[in-house]
């Protein structure tokens, strides 16, 4: 199989992007791209580190992040599983890229940018949710903003209302088979709802 080791060679297979595509970017928040973010539940936040890449899905009852000012962003770190996999590579590197969903809509914006984190109070307490804090809170420093195009989501039918889920693996039942049947996974998806309301903040 022949292996594309080369820029040159990548892009004679694809030519050059159109317009579109390159005049979409800007370097820091603009009204519009303002009241996108600000709409979004949901994003996936990449990051790399020495260890490797992760994606890692944030979310919120609200916008996920804050703006700060035009360049920069703020994302609270909320109760997860404490493998730290995003965490300790902005620590390592500090590269980030996010990408913005909101249901209904096939667009997403995307974010490329800098982060490192804070334990700050103050910041932490722009957070608070039911008393609680996150540990951490990251600041994103844009480098850059666009939109991706639709056609990924379009194809996947990602808002399309069916439930595709029905016969697919729980929790677990992963956690079953990953340890070989150590871990009771008809416990852990019995307890898990529980567990969950009880912890998301």
């Amino acid at each position: 199989m022949r292996r594309i080791d080369t820029i040159e060679g990548l892009e004679a297979l694809y030519g050059t992007p159109a317009g579109a595509a390159l005049d979409k970017v800007v370097r820091r928040m603009t009204p519009l791209y303002r009241r996108w973010i600000e709409a979004s539940k949901l994003c996936v936040l990449t990051t790399v580190g020495a260890g490797g890449t992760d994606g890692s899905p944030r979310g919120d009852d609200g916008p996920v992040v804050l703006e700060l000012d035009p360049g920069t962003l703020a994302m609270p770190d909320w109760r997860g599983n404490n493998r730290l996999d995003s965490l300790r590579n902005i620590v390592e590197d500090g590269r980030v890229s996010l990408m913005f969903f909101v249901p209904g809509s096939t667009n997403v914006v995307r974010v490329n940018g800098t982060a490192w984190l804070t334990d700050d109070e103050g910041m932490r307490g722009r957070f608070e949710k039911k008393g609680r804090l996150p540990a951490t809170v990251a600041i994103i420093e844009i480098s850059e903003i666009y939109t991706q195009c639709a056609r990924a989501l379009m194809r996947a039918g990602t808002w399309s209302g069916k439930d595709e889920s029905a016969d697919l693996p729980t929790i677990g039942q992963f956690l079953a088979e990953a340890t070989q049947g150590a871990t009771d996974g008809e416990a852990y998806d019995r307890e898990w709802p529980a567990r969950a309301a009880a912890t998301l903040w």
